[in-house]
């Protein structure tokens, strides 16, 4: 199972690095202002989506996988009155996708089977989550090329 193993976290962690440097491209034109504010009158805002995944992925992964001792606020991700700028956001971001290629790397055939339980998601195992979280982020990346269509319209 070694192959297996190291495709495993080979394919990961390049998924989560690739998405993150798409969350970085789709970020790149945004102004501070842009990036903090809906140009809907509904939805988020990209920067509370970058919170958002950044905390989902510090609480999923870093505090039930690597340890981390992240404590999660969940409805500040989106509703934070006094947001960290751009650049710090997406730094923060960073940190967290960077901790998930580690943690990725750090995992055995055994780790990924291990049983995983986490308020918010059925996830079964260690595999599971690590997907869940992957396709948590290309869903927001999603909304985030819609949110940066209709800057760029405006």
């Amino acid at each position: 199972m070694p192959a297996l193993e190291g495709t495993l976290s080979s394919v990961l962690a390049a998924r989560y690095s690739t998405n993150a440097a798409r969350v970085r491209e789709l970020a790149a034109p945004l102004t501070n202002s842009q990036f903090w504010q809906q140009p809907y009158p509904y939805g988020n805002s990209f920067g509370h989506l970058v919170l958002h995944l950044t905390g989902n992925l510090n609480y999923y992964i870093g505090t039930l996988i690597a340890n981390t001792g992240y404590i999660r606020d969940r409805p500040r991700e989106f509703a934070d009155p006094n947001p960290p700028s751009k650049e710090e956001a997406l730094k923060l971001f960073d940190e967290a996708v960077a901790m998930v290629v580690q943690t990725i790397h750090a995992q055995s055939c055994e780790d990924w089977s291990k049983e995983y339980s986490a308020v918010g998601t059925s996830a079964p195992n260690r595999l599971a989550i690590a997907l869940v979280c992957a396709a948590h982020m290309q869903h927001h990346i999603g909304q985030m090329i819609y949110l940066v269509y209709e800057w760029k319209r405006q």
